[in-house]
């Protein structure tokens, strides 16, 4: 550990002895507090000094911060260090804890980066103890590295609570606990940082001094380096960016949504089924995969009188409803109807195959088990399910406007709506992380006058910090719930956006990259006008020569799909 440094004039001039206590060697130092480690010559015990950088200005704020001091020590939780004594000397006040054969975080980094799975560990059980100090009113105020105790057995303990309390405010206003719990979050983010990258974030030891050089006070940036000791899981990697992001806004909030985000990653991560998606499943099983959309139940009593209808004429009645569709798909691709039929066709992936396969009482069965709409959503969250499943019909009729010559158009369109599979999951099963997805990905104001707006996040990597799963990956899961065989969970993988369009003769990528280039088209038309143009450009660039597709023909299909295409985009056909 480095030398102390010294000290401004009132700050602790570091002698040998505080008290009866020993003093063996500096732990850590910040702007805000001291970390000594110490013998108790009573018994020779080691334990571990947190003290404030400086003393409190007088007599009487001394006496409020040791009875706010003595209010922290009552917190208790398995994650929280238990404070042996408060105390002072020499108007210096002190907080004792058990220092036993632990060691600090930031000894424990050096130079390297942690494993994950010791990582893991120590940050759940750390936020937990965070959270429940916060969730008492009470806010560490100085999350370092050295902060972080590392038992001999895996655990750790978090310390210095209430170290760096004012006390010329013993009881601070809702709005400043609020303030300095988010900046708890953050200081907890830059030392994952650290952990992760092998090397403080900025180069600076002190998180107090990272912090003060972020907005809104500075205007550096914090980001994980892509050349790092250990790699980084993609879904790992945004968490932390959130946690450190440059614009506040989009950082965590609380304790237990960064702990829900990390829990989430690390579950998906320890196994295929992983929090989140277990929890669609469960969410699926009771609740179906949606609701029946407002009017099914008159187009459930006109299909109950078709009987002899031709199944086009059926199937066109069930297009129209994309809730009864999905339905009708997960039905004739259960394993009851698949290990019936015993044909090795694959998966079924049109509404004619899926009505042959089922029969009409299959396909009234199928439009009872829906739930009434909207389900367990309130009344705003109905109205953004609707305006997603309205953009997913969309992208179906787009992409059948911009199929290659020779294929199936019903299979088309089923194929870009099957893409929006986790989207439509997102909204509904989890509507409330969702609104903050959204809002993640919402460009933020300038942090300064003059300058451009800040980006928001992708929709990937909003997801991935909410949920600590990609959106894409909770489609998978439900088409591989329903039944999809590799080749039809391959075709209902929307293309990334970082992933290169190539020429192809193969069906399957043909029909895959024409349902993502459907998608990427409802999308672009989705955002704000002043940006429209561009994005359609950019598909077209994208799509062009594997497709066959020209900026017109994607005007052309964005107007057949009923979306009215704005005067930019149309201008950029001319």
């Amino acid at each position: 550990m480095a030398a102390l440094p010294s000290h401004p004039a009132g700050a602790f001039n570091a002698p040998r002895q505080l008290g009866r206590f020993q003093l063996q060697r500096s732990l850590g130092v910040s702007d805000r507090t001291l970390l000594w480690l110490a013998t108790d010559p009573r018994d020779g015990r080691s334990l571990v000094l947190a003290m404030p950088r400086r003393q409190p200005a007088d007599a009487v704020g001394l006496q409020k911060w040791l009875a706010a001091a003595h209010h922290v020590a009552r917190i208790k939780h398995p994650g929280l260090a238990s404070v042996l004594e408060v105390g002072e000397h020499g108007a210096w006040p002190y907080l004792a804890y058990d220092g036993g054969q632990a060691i600090t975080m930031a000894d424990r980094l050096g130079s390297q980066a942690l494993p994950l799975v010791e990582l893991m560990r120590w940050a759940m059980e750390v936020l937990q103890a965070l959270a429940f100090a916060h969730e008492a009113g009470v806010v560490h105020g100085d999350l370092q590295a050295c902060m972080f105790l590392l038992q001999q057995d895996g655990s750790s303990r978090l310390l210095g609570l209430g170290a760096t309390l004012a006390p010329q405010d013993p009881a601070p206003s809702m709005q400043v606990q609020r303030q300095e719990a988010e900046r708890d979050l953050l200081a907890f983010g830059l030392v994952l940082h650290h952990a992760l990258a092998g090397e403080p974030a900025l180069g600076l030891p002190d998180v107090g001094a990272v912090i003060d050089r972020m907005p809104p006070r500075g205007r550096d940036s914090v980001r994980l380096p892509r050349s790092t000791p250990r790699p980084i899981p993609e879904a790992l990697r945004s968490i932390v960016n959130r946690a450190t992001e440059r614009q506040p806004r989009q950082r965590y909030r609380n304790a237990r949504t960064l702990e829900g985000a990390i829990d989430g990653w690390a579950r998906t991560d320890a196994n295929s089924g992983g929090e989140p998606i277990r929890l669609l499943l469960d969410r699926m099983r009771v609740s179906g995969f949606l609701p029946a959309m407002p009017g099914s139940a008159a187009r459930a009593a006109r299909i109950a009188l078709m009987e002899g209808e031709c199944l086009n004429a059926l199937a066109d009645s069930v297009r129209q409803d994309l809730c009864l569709s999905l339905e009708l798909l997960r039905s004739a691709n259960g394993p009851e109807l698949q290990g019936a039929l015993g044909d090795g066709g694959g998966a079924i992936l049109t509404l004619r195959r899926a009505i042959a396969i089922v029969g009409l009482d299959g396909l009234r069965r199928a439009a009872m088990a829906l739930r009434v709409w909207p389900g367990s959503l309130d009344e705003e969250q109905a109205g953004q399910l609707a305006q997603l499943i309205a953009r997913v019909q969309q992208a179906g009729r787009a992409a059948q406007c911009l199929r290659p010559a020779g294929y199936d158009a019903e299979l088309v369109a089923l194929l870009a709506m099957l893409q929006n599979l986790g989207r439509l999951a997102l909204q509904y099963h989890f509507p409330e992380e969702a609104a903050q997805i959204r809002r993640l990905m919402q460009p933020a104001p300038p942090l300064a006058a003059g300058e451009p707006e800040q980006p928001g996040m992708t929709e990937e990597s909003a997801c991935l910090a909410v949920l600590g799963v990609d959106v894409d990956s909770l489609g998978t899961a439900v088409g591989r719930h329903w039944g999809f065989d590799d080749e039809a969970l391959w075709m209902v993988r929307r293309l990334p956006q970082s992933v290169p369009v190539h020429f192809t003769e193969a069906d399957q990528d043909l029909l895959r990259l024409t349902a993502s280039c459907a998608n990427e088209l409802i999308d672009a038309l989705s955002l704000p006008e002043h940006q429209r143009s561009a994005f359609v450009q950019r598909a077209a660039q994208r799509y062009g020569r594997a497709l066959g597709l020209s900026i017109r023909d994607l005007v052309a299909a964005a107007q057949d799909s009923t979306c009215e295409l704005a005067a930019p985009a149309q201008a950029a056909a001319e």
